[in-house]
């Protein structure tokens, strides 16, 4: 069984990542959704409301949805890949600057284990410009994000920002 991690922080989950997730889920047997700890960034929602997110989002569009686990990690990446039982993982990219970065953490987690490849994937086409980052600041100067986000996150901004449908 063929099994990959997906790391972010999915603060919230954009329906870039579930474009990346459903896709990964043809090549790979089951994809873990891994929140890991970036003490870099400032969070919007706590740990546990992303992984609810994630896991409401999953039901709803995976129809194959027990093929995907979420989980929760501090720790480096390479070690919760490991023990994980998994030896890929995945990572979205959306232009040439993710690459730069995305590049830099997989030669970093390499040169921690050898054992563990990074797969790539291209984000479609129509979430290019989406990032957990924009979605926040648009959600919270009122902008309507609908639609860039699944429909259970756009509530829960809604909830944040409190601003109203439209």
């Amino acid at each position: 069984m063929k099994t990959a991690v997906y790391p972010g922080s999915f603060d919230p989950i954009t329906n870039g990542h579930v474009d990346i997730i459903t896709r990964g889920l043809k090549i790979f047997d089951k994809i873990i959704v891994l929140i890991a700890h970036n003490p870099e960034k400032k969070s919007l929602f706590p740990v546990e409301e992303r992984m609810e997110m994630i896991r409401e989002v999953i039901k709803e569009h995976e129809k194959d949805h027990q093929r995907v686990k979420v989980d929760y990690a501090p720790g480096l990446l390479v070690d919760y890949v490991r023990n994980s039982g998994a030896n890929v993982i995945l990572k979205g990219l959306r232009a040439v600057s993710d690459f730069e970065y995305e590049f830099q953490m997989t030669l970093i987690n390499r040169r921690l284990n050898r054992d563990i490849e990074t797969v790539f994937l291209m984000t479609g086409f129509r979430w290019f410009f989406i990032s957990s980052s924009i979605v926040k600041e648009a959600a919270s100067l009122g902008g309507s994000v609908k639609g860039m986000v699944p429909d259970i996150v756009y509530q829960r901004l809604q909830q944040k920002y409190g601003f109203s449908a439209s």
